[in-house]
């Protein structure tokens, strides 16, 4: 018996008779609808990000982000549900940019000296490219740590920042570049203190000293002094 002719669009192993082009058009659309949706929350972040660090937790008002932003509070609040929800996902935000930038790093295949020569580095230039960061850090610790501290997920996050360190410094004991009794966490507050002040200090340090720390050419020699200072205390004989 000859099969009955389907209307055209139409797929014969599909047992409801629905146009699959239509199942696959509105895949599209949902996809599409989650990508704007995430670039528009990438969007609010960022400026809610500069507002912040510019103008602190309390001296920022959701109607100033809006209006950088072209949104409208109402779409704020629809992504973020309030003004500390949103401070609390800049915050945990611009902490992820540096952990991620470490973990992009590839070090293994270098010399421990060398590599931990580079993630000084990497530090230095993250913290210049983000001075929004290290206001923010400024700013929180001016609340004493008021919000940060309602962020767990924070400590999860940071964990690799020490273990990178951990797995440098195991092969420079190993092989004799470095001295044995330094800990990861002494030589991540070395470089976290150095890279910080460039940012935190530059205006004041700068106006005393009659100097511009992020010229160019004092840029490139303070960049390479981190990892000088770094490389020669962890290779010093102890005292």
């Amino acid at each position: 018996m000859a099969q009955r002719a389907l209307p055209s669009g139409l797929r014969r192993n599909d047992p409801t008779g629905k146009d699959s082009r239509v199942t696959e058009t509105a895949v599209v659309e949902t996809k599409v609808k989650q990508r704007d949706a995430a670039r528009t929350k990438a969007d609010l972040l960022a400026e809610a990000t500069v507002v912040f660090a510019e103008s602190g937790y309390s001296g920022t008002r959701v109607d100033e982000i809006a209006r950088r932003s072209q949104s409208t509070k109402r779409m704020i609040y629809y992504y973020f549900g309030s003004k500390e929800q949103l401070y609390l996902a800049v915050l945990e935000n611009a902490y992820r940019g540096i952990r991620e930038a470490e973990q992009a790093l590839d070090v293994g295949d270098l010399e421990p000296v060398e590599a931990l020569r580079r993630l000084a580095e990497l530090t230095y230039d993250h913290h210049l490219a983000s001075s929004e960061f290290i206001r923010l850090i400024a700013i929180e610790n001016i609340h004493r740590g008021r919000f940060i501290t309602q962020l767990d997920s924070l400590r999860e996050l940071n964990k690799p920042a020490l273990g990178i360190l951990d797995e440098i410094l195991r092969r420079g004991r190993e092989n004799g570049s470095f001295r044995p009794e330094i800990e990861s966490l002494d030589v991540h507050m070395l470089i976290s203190s150095y890279c910080v002040f460039q940012v935190a200090n530059q205006h004041t340090f700068g106006y005393l000293f009659d100097v511009d720390l992020q010229k160019p050419e004092r840029r490139d020699h303070l960049r390479g002094v981190i990892g000088d200072v770094v490389v020669a205390w962890l290779s010093a004989p102890a005292a």
